[in-house]
């Protein structure tokens, strides 16, 4: 993959920041949070420490900044950190309107210019874990976190990626691409609706580069769609999701 990522994901994120302003401002408000394209519940993944006070918390790839409302609400110090101007300024006139303190920060969650152990709890939800190579934002999110400290993130789970048509239309039970060696997918130049260049890696591609940095993994979750569900969200159908994960989590510590 040798497009320049980095400018091409920002481009699209400047471009598509108004599409999630109302999206952004009905997150902000949800409590508790629901996660991922169809709404999981914080009651069944535990994405976030209960009592968060007097921890200090980073969202890596943070959008429109509601993940780091959530956890400001359970008491934490919290920074959130993105590369699309206009979605941090979605951020920051929430931030305002909810009396929040938040820093963001306009940067690339791959090299943060942050200092070295600052944090207790790192997070992502399809931000960093989705936008950028794991080998660049995973080492920089172990260098930020303190001895102990915790890192959860959530983003696509490789099987939704390898039944996705190349044409960028919605995911079907037939595997359009080889899963040895996966990186992700190039999305600019498809079809049905183009985004930018998003990462993966097989399960044993996770599991080698968590013990290459150093990272503990204490629970990983496969994510469906709601018995509830209709319609695609995302490109997946519905149907599919029900009986495929379209999403995982990792919950990872660094050791103390």
């Amino acid at each position: 993959m040798t497009r320049d990522y980095l400018t091409t994901n920002k481009d699209v994120w400047n471009a598509d920041a108004a599409n999630w302003v109302d999206f952004a401002k009905d997150r902000w408000v949800l409590d508790p949070p629901q996660w991922g394209t169809w709404g999981n519940t914080e009651e069944q993944l535990s994405m976030l420490p209960v009592d968060m006070a007097g921890m200090d918390a980073i969202e890596l790839g943070c959008g429109t900044g509601y993940v780091s409302y959530w956890m400001s609400r359970r008491g934490a110090r919290v920074t959130g950190i993105d590369i699309s101007t206009e979605q941090l300024q979605t951020a920051r006139n929430l931030a305002t309107q909810h009396g929040s303190d938040i820093a963001f920060v306009e940067g690339n969650a791959e090299e943060t210019g942050l200092p070295d152990g600052s944090f207790d709890f790192a997070i992502s939800e399809y931000g960093a874990s989705i936008w950028c190579p794991p080998d660049s934002w995973l080492p920089e999110a172990w260098r930020l976190l303190r001895p102990g400290g915790q890192l959860v993130f959530l983003g696509n789970h490789p099987l939704s990626l390898i039944c996705s048509p190349l044409d960028g239309a919605p995911a079907n039970r037939t595997l359009h691409r080889p899963y040895k060696n996966i990186w992700g997918a190039d999305w600019t130049t498809v079809e049905f609706e183009p985004t930018g260049v998003c990462f993966n890696l097989t399960m044993s591609g996770w599991m080698d580069l968590f013990s290459q940095i150093g990272f503990l993994v204490t629970r990983y979750q496969e994510l469906y769609a709601p018995e509830w569900a209709q319609g695609t969200r995302a490109a997946i159908p519905s149907d599919w999701a029900k009986e495929y994960p379209v999403e995982q989590v990792f919950h990872l510590r660094k050791p103390n």
